[in-house]
């Protein structure tokens, strides 16, 4: 079942002001997005039924007079459920199987974030007459610090990608030298524009465009951008591109195919990345998931001394605080210029 199918078949449950929240008011953002705030408006209902509106027999029969009536203590409640919950699924047995779900912070900021989208939703088109969700605080975040690769692990997991042929044995290797091309482009590509996992994975071959040097990716909430490529990442795609030109693949549009020949999913690019890392001594979690090589390339601009609103738009990040919070921290090459140049004890 596609993501799209599996939306739809959720939102058919959903009260009708919901379905015109997520399916018409985000008609633009990413199917991740819009089926990561159904599952979250879910929960929600699914708390408000069993607190406040117990007589409510399905979520479809919410209505927007019951939103009206949500208190702040309600959603205060919801906050602390939140923390830890029950959730019932029925197996292939047909049997009752119970879960108990935990969330972070950051898993409580994100439903609360969705739940708040709904209400302003609901009161920017004037079917709410106050929006009370700007009266919850979110929940206190500590950022960890994720540091990018290093040089030499950079160096370490590009030669595994180009040179398996001296890590790999047995039907391993086999596997790698059939894909070789392919994963070079795809981690290539992602090294050296920094674009989001998501992002290459649906790039088409009519996105690429060798005259101008460039290919073009659809961002978050659906606007597109020109992404211009270094030479390294045009040499390699345009390699790949011959091989995939001659490919007879299920997907006729998708530039990177999976062995099935469909579009390739997040979930392989992020198994593949996992076991060239591991091959090469790279182990820490932070840096085995794509997001790594998103964050290592911000790195390296801005330690290069790019300017960061430059970084931002190559990130495409419309807000460049997003930009400063999540990367700039990280640019420590000139802090510890500066501290190894400090003399802790002055001349006189």
């Amino acid at each position: 079942m596609n993501k799209t199918t599996t939306l739809q078949n959720f939102l058919s449950d959903m009260p009708d002001f919901v379905f015109q929240y997520i399916y018409e008011y985000y008609d633009g953002d990413s199917i991740n997005t819009q089926l990561g705030y159904c599952i979250d408006l879910r929960i929600f209902l699914k708390f408000l039924r069993e607190r406040k509106f117990k007589k409510i027999d399905k979520l479809e029969d919410f209505t927007v007079e019951h939103m009206e009536s949500v208190t702040v203590d309600d959603l205060i409640g919801f906050k602390a459920y939140l923390r830890q919950y029950d959730i019932e699924t029925i197996n292939e047995n047909g049997k009752t199987i119970t879960r108990t779900v935990t969330n972070s912070p950051y898993g409580i900021n994100r439903k609360l974030s969705s739940v708040r989208g709904l209400f302003t939703y609901l009161y920017k088109t004037d079917k709410l007459s106050q929006n009370i969700t700007e009266k919850v605080d979110f929940a206190k975040l500590h950022q960890k610090i994720k540091k990018p690769l290093t040089t030499q692990e950079s160096c370490r997991l590009v030669d595994i990608i180009y040179n398996g042929e001296n890590y790999f044995k047995g039907r391993f290797l086999t596997e790698y030298l059939r894909r070789k091309q392919r994963d070079i482009a795809i981690f290539i590509t992602y090294m050296g524009t920094g674009i989001r996992v998501s992002e290459l994975v649906n790039l088409n071959i009519g996105d690429i465009c060798f005259e101008t040097s460039s290919f073009i990716v659809t961002r978050k909430g659906g606007d597109q951008q020109e992404i211009f490529m270094p030479v390294q990442v045009e040499n390699e795609l345009f390699i790949y591109m011959q091989e995939r030109l001659k490919t007879d693949a299920a997907d006729k549009k998708a530039l990177f195919l999976s062995r099935q020949g469909k579009r390739i999913t997040i979930g392989a690019i992020e198994h593949m990345l996992k076991n060239y890392c591991h091959a090469v001594g790279i182990t820490n979690p932070d840096k085995t998931r794509p997001h790594a090589l998103r964050r290592t390339f911000a790195c390296r601009m801005l330690e290069e001394g790019v300017d960061i609103k430059m970084v931002a738009e190559l990130m495409g990040h419309k807000n460049i605080e997003v930009t400063h919070k999540f990367y700039a921290q990280y640019s420590s090459k000139a802090r510890r210029d500066v501290m190894s140049a400090f003399e802790v004890i002055p001349n006189e």
